[in-house]
């Protein structure tokens, strides 16, 4: 399902996610070169053909090459692909636009909203690299069943349909199957909101609360998502697939997801500060549930369930009375 043609790739970011999509795209046969900012990841990618700091025990595709100056790995890429962490996105690309080439395709695989302009990453990647066209990646892919060749399907959106097809057409395989969607906003909030909504679902099995409740609260938190989208351009629709009720129902269900894992502890009584310590990756949905509640009070959309997480999270609220205060809000119709 490949092009069968060879092209220069760059991978910016070498979190678990960044790791496995450059060693998809080199399996594939492409040319990656991959950028770490820590100096053990590019040691251990070049030497062992390893990540062992964040997708340890996965064997790396042998012509995957790490790059320890970021505009050496972006230099004459035709598809840049970006995967840092949403907070320190806009610095990261900031650093890579000299040497991003005017021609080359952009996709972008961070999933969040950037703390100060509550801007998602598409549109953030587009004013620092203002004339390329700009793609969202998105979907319900963990890491290392990606890396491990499990049967997987994310979102390729954009206003471009030739940059979305030629995303599609390098990073697709056996394994990985890529659809295209027009609708980058929705993909994009779809995919920061759902970390959230993790949080929420992490939290009430922490408490000891089964699975009607896990049930209620990700269809409940499907429509808080889909009211916001709607509300900001998005179109509606776009929540029901991959990007949307796919990935919601991966990662508030999967056992190897980071938000609901940090859920669960806050949800057994842990502080915020202390179901953090240690933590190697970063838990979006903690920076996403700050910026996704300001960017609802913009724009006027209730989402009482990521108010609840706020307020669990940042204002010491009790976990077990926020949850009591979703139950005995008042009676309404389930459409909205």
């Amino acid at each position: 399902m490949t092009s069968g043609q060879a092209f220069d790739c760059a991978v910016v970011g070498a979190g678990a996610w960044g790791t496995a999509l450059a060693d998809l795209l080199a399996r594939n046969g492409h040319h990656v070169k991959i950028w770490a900012r820590e100096a053990d990841v590019v040691a251990s990618i070049a030497q062992s053909h390893e990540n062992q700091r964040f997708l340890k025990g996965v064997q790396l595709a042998a012509s995957l090459e790490s790059c320890a100056q970021i505009t050496e790995a972006v230099r004459s890429a035709s598809l840049v692909v970006y995967a840092p962490p949403s907070e320190h996105f806009r610095e990261v690309v900031r650093a890579s636009a000299p040497a991003v080439d005017a021609t080359a395709t952009i996709a972008v695989a961070s999933k969040g909203l950037e703390p100060e302009t509550l801007k998602v990453m598409t549109a953030v990647a587009s004013e620092e690299l203002r004339g390329r066209s700009v793609v969202a990646l998105s979907g319900p892919s963990f890491a290392a069943e990606v890396a491990a060749r499990q049967p997987t399907a994310v979102v390729a959106a954009g206003p471009d349909p030739d940059a979305t097809e030629f995303v599609q057409l390098l990073m697709s395989s056996r394994e990985f199957r890529v659809y295209t969607h027009d609708d980058a906003l929705g993909v994009e909030l779809g995919g920061a909101l759902k970390n959230v909504m993790a949080v929420a679902t992490g939290i009430c099995e922490g408490l000891g609360l089964g699975y009607n409740s896990r049930a209620a609260l990700i269809t409940r938190g499907l429509a808080e998502m889909i009211r916001l989208g709607v509300a900001l351009g998005a179109q509606g629709a776009t929540f029901a697939g991959l990007a949307g009720m796919g990935d919601l129902v991966l990662t508030c269900t999967g056992a190897l997801s980071r938000n609901r894992a940090l859920g669960v502890a806050v949800g057994q009584g842990a502080t915020l500060a202390e179901a953090m310590v240690g933590k190697e990756t970063v838990a979006e949905g903690v920076t996403t549930a700050r910026s996704a509640l300001k960017l609802a009070e913009r724009v006027g959309v209730d989402m009482p369930i990521v108010a609840g997480v706020h307020r669990i999270l940042f204002e010491g609220k009790p976990a077990r009375e926020s949850i009591a205060e979703l139950m005995e809000r008042e009676l309404r119709a389930e459409s909205d």
